[in-house]
């Protein structure tokens, strides 16, 4: 199972290497111009690896991965919510530049917790990567929650206008679900838990995988 686990952080690795890194280049090539169309250039590798990523979920629940259960949930739960159902599904907020911002800080995040993981798999606990792993969050997490929230009230007044998700059922129900409101209850709930969801997944994440120190 460790090889197993291994190779998962591997691609998850690749992944958000290949993302980072080619937010990099081309902002270093075009410069601002590379911002507007991030989503389009980068879109479909940050879902394959979000999605990959609810695999961690499965590793917990079945005991290969001794990790906590609710801070892990918390974090992909978040980051699936705002990246599929807010941005994927606006296309006009794709265009913005706090996509470019929010995608940066999770990659930058998972491309150091990744290596992290994959060394500490084999044995090797670099100390530099180790304090780098514990300490990134503390200033980009937050970060990462006020990206995702100022995501999702970039996105509210599309929403409104478009309708998208709101529901209305008929007679005799007589009952409809206003999307706009569950995204605006949903921005409550973002900044009750923003410690558990990435820096909790750290700390028990590197407990359990140096145990054997």
């Amino acid at each position: 199972m460790n090889t197993y686990l291994f190779v998962y952080d591997l691609l998850q690795f690749c992944g958000h290497s290949w993302i980072f890194t080619n937010m990099i280049i081309r902002f270093m090539s075009f410069g601002k111009d590379s911002l507007a169309d991030t989503f389009y250039s980068i879109g479909l590798v940050m879902r394959l690896c979000q999605l990959l990523s609810v695999l961690e979920i499965l590793h917990i629940l079945i005991g290969i991965d001794k990790s906590c259960l609710l801070p892990r949930f918390l974090q992909i739960t978040e980051r699936i919510i705002v990246l599929f159902v807010v941005i994927n599904s606006q296309e006009e907020v794709q265009g913005k530049y706090v996509v470019c911002v929010l995608f940066f800080l999770w990659n930058l995040l998972d491309v150091v917790r990744y290596t992290y993981n994959m060394l500490a798999r084999t044995g090797i606990y670099y100390l530099p990567l180790t304090w780098l792993n514990f300490s990134l969050c503390i200033p980009l997490y937050p970060l990462s929650v006020l990206a995702k929230a100022f995501a999702i009230c970039v996105s509210l007044p599309y929403f409104e206008s478009f309708g998208t998700y709101s529901i209305k059922l008929p007679f005799p129900f007589a009952f409809s679900i206003y999307f706009p409101y569950v995204l605006k209850m949903y921005l409550l709930l973002l900044f009750t838990a923003p410690k558990q969801s990435h820096c909790g997944t750290l700390l028990s994440q590197t407990a359990k995988l140096t145990a054997p120190l």
